[in-house]
């Protein structure tokens, strides 16, 4: 969803990959050497969700060179739509997923 908004929005569209080969970091951005384009890589494990989109968010502002004004109205659409993406799938995981427990432990089972 990301990678096609940022197209739909004229951006070039960097790769993603996770986690980072970089020890210890959140995200990590490495551009191409021919200037466009490059790769986000973010760490998915033991953080929020939503720190992880606006990391590649970030990543799509970073490698497109973008600054203020543009760089805000980028990031709002980009924001808009991860959001609206991601209230859509727990709407369809909350439907399709129960919870049972199991020595005190939860487990999410398809």
């Amino acid at each position: 969803m990301l990678a096609q908004r940022a197209a739909e929005l004229d951006l070039v569209v960097p790769g993603f990959r996770s986690p980072p080969r970089i020890v210890g970091v959140n995200r990590s951005i490495r551009r191409s050497r021919d200037s466009e384009g490059g790769v986000v890589a973010v760490r998915l494990s033991d953080r929020p969700f939503t720190a992880a989109v606006g990391d590649m968010i970030e990543g799509v502002i970073f490698i497109n060179r973008l600054e203020p004004p543009e760089a805000d109205r980028a990031r709002t659409q980009l924001w808009r739509t991860m959001l609206q993406f991601t209230v859509e799938i727990s709407n369809d995981a909350s439907n399709s997923l129960r919870v049972t427990q199991h020595d005190h432990a939860t487990t999410r089972v398809a």
